[in-house]
């Protein structure tokens, strides 16, 4: 088995990274520190919860401590899609540099942009979300003119969400000779132009195949009516007590799923873009700690949630975006460690199942409902009870129809345009 000291890390990191509980490099480690200590530009392909973090902050602490400047600023920039996976990156940079006098400044929205600017000046790396970024540089707050390695990490998510403007004002401030590393667990078509485009000769690393799920996640599809599925989820919590992160489409129906949880008892916080910082650090944290059993959430936490054994991740809603299975799935079953995916796909979600299915190269493996069970049948007969009396100011249940996402994705991979987001 290959060690850490195998890949030519100074004793500092060795020691960071033992005491930090690393004790063997994961395959993705293994294969994209060497060529990433040696300077050469990287594509890393490899599923969610495998080690991708790693693989880029060692080899850049590395390259900034035995080569310290004279010159205040930013010389990596790591770009994250979503606040919650930036802070989880600094968090991770934190502890990997312990010792080496390699500071992070963390520049994201939902907080004061004053302390941020004061940090771009003097802090060695920068993560951040591009949104964020920009505004520093339209200020110019943000000088990354002596950038010396740019990682984009979930590079896919952050095209998907519409990032691209972004992403091309902050290339342009940076130094053309520069080193890029690019990391995420799928590539998609935008993906690998924008890779071929701003990498130079790069080593292609492909631990697992795009569109892979994580190899220990026990993955179910349940067929249930839209009316069916606040029922099968309670019956799904009552057959054990894991930790579970539930993924809805829209933020309505999040904290719809919520409250309903809260009502049969469970302890449930809910994370999504109308919470605020202070709130989502709140849920995460208490997730995190065991306070709440439950996590609902929208896709802004299918990447960046650093919790280490979540139980059951339960697709409440399938994602309009096929590779965001893939991600919302690698929240369980991280590392050596194993867990379930429950997806709930209703009919008319089956063009959005088969289109998973497609990118997996597997079928899903069908589930009966449970209807049988009492939480089940209780929470439908509320339901109908709640419908036949909705009370004033009710509002008419339905999916919710704004499918521009899906539609600007299947535009994309036809050859069609992309809404900027």
């Amino acid at each position: 088995m290959t060690t850490f000291a195998a890949l030519g890390i100074s004793p500092k990191s060795l020691d960071a990274l033992d005491k930090a509980g690393f004790e063997h490099p994961t395959p993705i480690q293994a294969q994209a520190i060497p060529p990433t200590l040696s300077g050469h530009d990287v594509i890393g392909i490899a599923a969610t919860g495998t080690g991708k973090t790693a693989a880029f902050l060692v080899p850049i602490i590395e390259r900034l401590a035995s080569h310290p400047s004279h010159h205040a600023g930013p010389r990596a920039l790591v770009l994250a899609p979503t606040r919650e996976l930036a802070l989880q990156i600094a968090d991770q940079l934190e502890r990997f540099a312990r010792g080496q006098r390699v500071g992070g400044a963390v520049v994201i929205g939902g907080v004061g942009m004053a302390r941020q600017a004061d940090e771009l000046r003097h802090r060695e790396v920068v993560i951040a979300t591009p949104g964020r970024l920009v505004d520093h540089l339209a200020q110019g707050s943000a000088k990354l003119d002596r950038v010396e390695i740019l990682v984009l990490d979930e590079a896919d998510r952050m095209l998907d969400m519409g990032f691209k403007p972004q992403l091309t004002r902050i290339l342009q401030r940076l130094p053309r000779q520069r080193q890029t590393l690019l990391f995420s667990a799928t590539m998609a078509g935008e993906v690998g132009e924008f890779a071929r485009t701003h990498c130079q000769t790069p080593v292609e690393i492909e631990v697992n195949r795009s569109g892979t799920t994580a190899e220990r996640a026990d993955q179910w599809v349940f067929l249930p009516g839209q009316h069916e599925k606040l029922p099968l989820l309670l019956a799904l919590l009552e057959d054990d007590d894991l930790s579970t992160l539930v993924f809805t489409r829209t933020k309505r129906r999040a904290d719809k799923v919520a409250k309903v949880l809260e009502r049969a008892g469970h302890k449930v916080a809910r994370i999504h873009a109308d919470r605020s910082q202070a709130q989502r650090r709140m849920a995460l944290e208490g997730f995190r700690e065991g306070r709440y059993r439950v996590l609902v959430a929208t896709d802004i936490a299918a990447r960046g949630i650093d919790v280490a054994e979540i139980g059951h991740v339960v697709n409440f809603d399938l994602p309009y975006v096929p590779e965001d299975y893939v991600h919302r799935v690698g929240r369980t079953a991280r590392m050596a460690a194993s867990g379930r995916a429950s997806t709930f796909a209703s009919p008319e979600e089956a063009d959005l199942l088969r289109g998973i299915e497609r990118l997996t190269r597997s079928p899903l493996r069908r589930a009966e409902l449970p209807r049988d069970r009492p939480a089940f049948v209780a929470e439908l007969s509320r339901a109908a009870a709640a419908q036949a009396s909705p009370g004033p100011g009710a509002r008419p249940a339905g999916m919710n129809r704004n499918r521009r996402r899906a539609a600007a994705h299947n535009a994309t991979r036809s050859g069609g345009g992309r809404r900027r987001g």
